[in-house]
């Protein structure tokens, strides 16, 4: 009498078999949605956020900024910004570029001032303290010209700029 081989299992029923012994998971799941090889030596997060995400990282590391409004006002305005997409690579150049081109006019300081100002309030749930022209600064402002300009300064001297 001949022995015969049961018939060869198929891919399917073997990987369900291995499937029925282990637990689902995040890692799983968003594997399974990004489809087979899409997570083999490439990261899921683009190229785009991963500078993004650099520039705030270091951003909350080395602008001088108590309150966090003008990190998240400048890190605001890099994110997608063209000098960054020219950067990708290099991300701290854009952040670089940046404080030259706001140091080089006191319009754009003044409308960073303004901004920073503006997300102060919001977060402290409090009315900001606007820079008036041709009048002193208010005691509790945080965001003034010349700190901002001093915040920005102390960036390029970070970044080796200066």
């Amino acid at each position: 009498m001949v022995d015969e081989d049961p018939k060869p299992a198929s891919d399917a029923q073997i990987e369900q078999e291995i499937r029925e012994g282990r637990k689902f998971g995040m890692e799983e799941a968003m594997a399974r949605m990004a489809g087979p090889g899409a997570m083999s030596g490439a990261s899921p997060v683009s190229e785009v956020q991963q500078a993004e995400t650099a520039i705030g990282t270091w951003l909350r590391a080395h602008l001088p900024d108590g309150s966090g409004a003008l990190k998240a006002v400048v890190h605001r305005h890099l994110k997608g910004s063209r000098a960054l997409l020219d950067n990708l690579q290099e991300p701290l150049e854009a952040v670089a570029a940046f404080c030259e081109r706001i140091l080089g006019s006191d319009e754009l300081v003044r409308e960073l001032v303004r901004e920073a100002d503006v997300e102060w309030g919001r977060a402290m749930d409090e009315r900001p303290h606007f820079d008036r022209e041709n009048s002193p600064a208010h005691p509790d402002d945080p965001y003034t010209a010349e700190s901002v300009r001093a915040a920005l300064r102390v960036v390029l001297t970070e970044l080796g700029r200066n």
